[in-house]
């Protein structure tokens, strides 16, 4: 029987929700701990939130005649897009152009090289509340930024970097692991 209390959104975890580390950094393996230091965090990204990609590429064949007789498995891509809103926000500057191409902070100013190095691949964290204070972890344990969509500069709207981090499989072939948790009796979490 379907039940009403199962239906959720996903908001951004208040005190921050998306964080980075290099790949080797110690994982988290539920949605309450504490993150590694090493995770540094991204800081906003747009309301419209962040996408998930899980879809696999597969090919039919057809025997004469037209019946399908085969559904062959290609592939399966994990990828997880948001807009990244704090364009003053070094770790956000670093995760488009690269760690080596941005140097500085706002204070003692920021120098951005624009190249083509390649992406290096980085854990990411994605924390959420759902709804009933129901916590939920993302972790890829190791994606690339794979596309950065148009950066637009006007009076009306946030710079933001769109921003697709494909996710790479570990050694037992998982891409990404999603931990769902109720809170921890102590511990409050705002909801909204």
């Amino acid at each position: 029987m379907p039940r009403e209390k199962n239906v959720t959104v996903g908001k951004p975890k208040v005190g921050g929700a998306i964080f980075r580390a290099p790949v080797g950094s110690t994982l988290p393996t539920d949605a309450k701990s504490t993150l590694d230091e090493a995770f540094k965090e991204m800081g906003y990204i747009s309301e419209d939130g962040l996408t998930n990609s899980n879809s696999v590429d597969s090919d039919t064949v057809k025997a004469w005649g037209g019946d399908t007789v085969l559904n062959l498995n290609k592939g399966k891509e994990d990828a997880f897009k948001g807009t990244f809103i704090e364009a003053l926000n070094p770790e956000v500057l670093k995760m488009v152009y690269g760690d080596r191409n941005v140097v500085g902070d706002i204070d003692t100013g920021i120098t951005i090289k624009v190249n083509n190095d390649e992406s290096q691949p980085y854990s990411y964290v994605f924390d959420m509340i759902l709804k009933g204070n129901i916590l939920k972890r993302i972790v890829l344990p190791s994606a690339k930024v794979t596309e950065v969509g148009d950066i637009t500069y006007s009076d009306g709207d946030a710079v933001g970097y769109e921003t697709t981090l494909s996710a790479a499989p570990d050694s037992n072939g998982t891409t990404h692991f999603e931990y769902i948790s109720a809170p921890a009796a102590s511990q409050t979490v705002p909801e909204g």
